[in-house]
């Protein structure tokens, strides 16, 4: 099984979500949940003396983590660049739009400007001791051919990761498959991936990325980000270890972690939230309910203590005879038929009720109707 690297970027990616702020103690308390999870790399925020917290973050995770690799976003300045030199984080991730879009319609400048400016800034922080990585900002709208150049221009220099952000979610992953793919044969030098959820694909596009070479994806905890957000932590973090075997992730923490911040930020985790939700295990159709009780694995894709996460079988207006029997045979060892009459009265009342019953209220269903069923006509 090949190791991916799971950058997330929850305290920096993540507090660009509007009206979100975190405070140093909830950082920090973020990367411990982090850390405890598995995650490789984070980036604690953006490399200027404007940006709150950031120096003191570096100073805790070196104290608290010594393994965990920590980096910073920044722009291609050498006020930033210097800035990020006196807090020493392991690598520097340089940003730079290679999108016409950007290049003309943003900043009014041209495809020269763009190389020569991030040539110049990645030698210049390499010249200050730092680790560099480049980040292409709207990479999949690039033009193929400089975004190639821009490539092996940044490799030649020395970076050490190239990373290509899919900055408006327009991505899909045959495209960013492609992506990848066309870069792979341009440089050898690593790549990541950064998605936007814009059209909700920034997980199956993250995923695509790594399994066509890519060997890192940058993640959110609960997909915090501007505008529709990124690649969840807890929808990669776990696809990966659940289904593609990686063995550092540890899933049972994903849950607490989003909770958390869910908390702190104001949000809800909806129940039916891959992963982390409330009620993944819950379910009341008949057939599913059949399955799940004869053997989980018929319709679950991972067992919840995976995740942190209870099974909840439910009997309501969808549930058949044979999950009925069985969910009561399981709590009071009752065996034997259910006959027409208390199947339907079972689910005529949760229909009525608009709810799935409690064991009690189910007992007391079956046991009324089967004493009636058993109930001698009167003679005539």
């Amino acid at each position: 099984m090949l190791e991916y690297d799971i950058i997330d970027t929850t305290l920096r990616e993540g507090e660009q979500t509007p009206g979100v702020l975190f405070s140093l103690t909830e950082k920090q308390n973020i990367l411990d949940g982090l850390v405890q999870v598995g995650v490789t790399e984070v980036e604690l925020g953006i490399s200027s003396r404007f940006h709150p917290c950031t120096g003191d973050l570096i100073a805790y995770g070196r104290r608290a983590h010594p393994g965990l690799r920590l980096s910073l976003w920044s722009r291609c300045r050498t006020e930033d660049i210097d800035w990020a030199a006196g807090r020493r984080p392991d690598f520097l991730s340089l940003s730079i739009p290679v999108s016409d879009l950007h290049l003309e319609k943003r900043l009014q400048k041209s495809r020269e400007w763009a190389r020569r400016t991030m040539c110049e800034a990645i030698a210049y922080a390499r010249r200050q001791g730092l680790a560099v990585a480049i980040g292409f900002e709207d990479a999949t709208r690039a033009e193929p051919r400089f975004l190639a150049a821009m490539a092996k221009a940044a490799e030649e220099r020395g970076v050490v990761r190239i990373r290509l952000a899919d900055t408006v979610g327009i991505g899909s992953p045959r495209l960013i498959t492609g992506l990848v793919d066309s870069l792979k044969g341009e440089t050898g030098c690593p790549l990541a991936i950064h998605t936007h959820n814009d059209f909700g694909m920034a997980t199956a596009n993250g995923i695509a990325a790594l399994e066509a070479g890519a060997r890192a994806v940058d993640t959110v905890i609960l997909g915090l980000g501007e505008r529709t957000g990124c690649a969840r932590l807890e929808e990669v973090a776990a696809y990966l270890c659940l289904v593609q075997g990686m063995k550092n992730i540890k899933t049972e923490h994903l849950k607490p972690l989003a909770c958390y911040v869910a908390g702190i930020t104001g949000r809800t985790v909806e129940g039916n939230r891959p992963v982390v939700g409330e009620d993944i295990f819950t379910c009341e159709t008949g057939l599913h309910l059949q399955g799940l009780q004869n053997d989980p694995k018929t319709y679950e894709p991972f067992a919840p203590e995976k995740v942190a996460g209870r099974r909840k079988l439910l009997i309501g207006p969808k549930s058949g005879r044979r999950a009925i029997l069985a969910h009561l045979g399981r709590n009071e060892g009752q065996a034997g038929k259910l006959s027409d009459q208390s199947v339907r009265l079972v689910r005529e009342t949760a229909l009525n009720l608009k709810r799935p019953l409690s064991e009690t209220e189910l007992r007391q269903l079956v046991a009324v109707s089967e004493a009636r069923n058993q109930k001698p006509e009167a003679g005539l």
